[in-house]
């Protein structure tokens, strides 16, 4: 499973971030890690379900920034060895 951390700057308040969680809960195949004020953190299995998460953010009225993909399927195997 791979691991991504979405930057999402307008979702800040409490109301903001239900309406993300709600939005994504309903995509099979991901997993809400966690959620706060700005971020999401989410796993998911291939690249088209991480697009569809961002598409449905935009949807919601959330603009999604540059994100930071954290992999931990270990394909490099671990410490980056």
């Amino acid at each position: 499973m791979k691991k991504v951390e979405l930057s999402i700057p307008d979702m800040q308040s409490a109301h903001c971030q239900t309406r993300v969680n709600s939005a994504v809960q309903g995509i099979a195949g991901i997993t809400i890690e966690k959620i706060e004020s700005g971020k999401l953190f989410i796993n998911y299995e291939d690249d088209n379900e991480k697009k569809e998460v961002i598409e449905t953010i935009e949807k919601a009225g959330y603009k999604v920034a540059d994100n930071i993909t954290q992999d931990s399927s270990c394909a490099t195997g671990c410490c980056g060895n």
